[in-house]
């Protein structure tokens, strides 16, 4: 019997909590942690976090089963969740904890995340620039417990946020609510 071998990705979109759930709705998703990356303090809170001086990013790390779903997919779900030409964070929550990031875990994976924003830059869906980032992978800090799965853990209150920060209205207008 095969073993099933799992990997990984990173994805920053603005605030975790709404990073979560587009990804559990896809077969081969075994996991999906939110967590703090691409900055330099050890072990940070979401306070200090959220303060802005660590340098991370609220981040999801997506174990899959490549056998079921791709990266090429798993990045498309990814930009289909973000405003891709906000430089400064991401609909309400500003600020570099909210800013968007591809964090490729090898060579393969940057060479298909910068295709996807090429592919993303020359289909003409946004008239800015594509300002998201792809940068290499560092270590990656999983939130706290109460940030885990906050749409199951919370769905009135996460349901008020994903409307009230207007990202559900952008999805809609830009990818047709997909």
């Amino acid at each position: 019997m095969a073993v099933k071998k799992f990997e990984q990705a990173i994805f920053a979109g603005g605030c975790f909590w709404c990073m979560v759930k587009p990804f559990h709705e896809w077969p081969g998703i075994i996991e999906v942690v939110s967590g703090y990356t691409g900055g330099e303090t050890k072990n940070p809170t979401y306070e200090e976090v959220c303060e802005g001086s660590t340098g991370h990013t609220e981040a999801v790390k997506i174990t899959y089963d490549p056998a079921m779903i791709s990266y090429e997919r798993l990045l498309q779900v990814f930009w289909q969740q973000i405003d891709p030409t906000d430089p400064g964070g991401q609909f309400f929550d500003r600020g570099q904890s909210y800013k968007t990031a591809i964090f490729y875990i090898n060579e393969e994976q940057k060479q298909k995340a910068e295709q996807s924003k090429k592919e993303l830059e020359m289909s003409g869906r946004f008239n800015e620039p594509i300002v998201t980032k792809i940068l290499p992978a560092k270590e990656f800090y999983v939130a706290e417990e109460y940030h885990q799965d906050y749409y199951k853990k919370n769905p009135l209150h996460y349901n008020r946020y994903y409307i009230g920060s207007g990202r559900a209205a952008f999805i809609k207008k830009y990818w047709g609510g997909k």
